[in-house]
């Protein structure tokens, strides 16, 4: 698997919108054949922060992700909600995994 987090600091104003844009997104994803999960979590503490949970079959599938016209919307969309540019790390999953230890 190939596990990507995206950090996201939204605009206050803009929390409500960017959920609505980052929902949509996420119900298109989860259809995507090299997609296994994609969660949206909201940090407790402080509502305009959010980590997308990206798990991928392959780094192919993540690549396949970024031509599809949802995530060009979704992108295009909430850039202007950032209140600073998005960060992401790459992971690599330990457990489970197809190793057998």
């Amino acid at each position: 698997m190939f596990i990507v987090h995206v950090h996201v600091h939204t605009k206050p104003e803009h929390v409500a919108a960017f959920k609505a844009a980052t929902l949509a997104n996420a119900r298109a994803s989860v259809g995507e054949a090299g997609i296994a999960r994609f969660d949206v979590v909201q940090q407790a503490d402080d509502p305009t922060r959010f980590v997308l949970v990206e798990v991928y079959r392959t780094p192919a599938a993540a690549a396949a992700h970024k031509e599809t016209a949802h995530y060009a919307v979704w992108r295009d969309t909430v850039a202007p909600m950032m209140a600073e540019p998005r960060s992401s790390a790459k992971f690599a999953n330990v457990f489970p995994d197809d190793s057998g230890w």
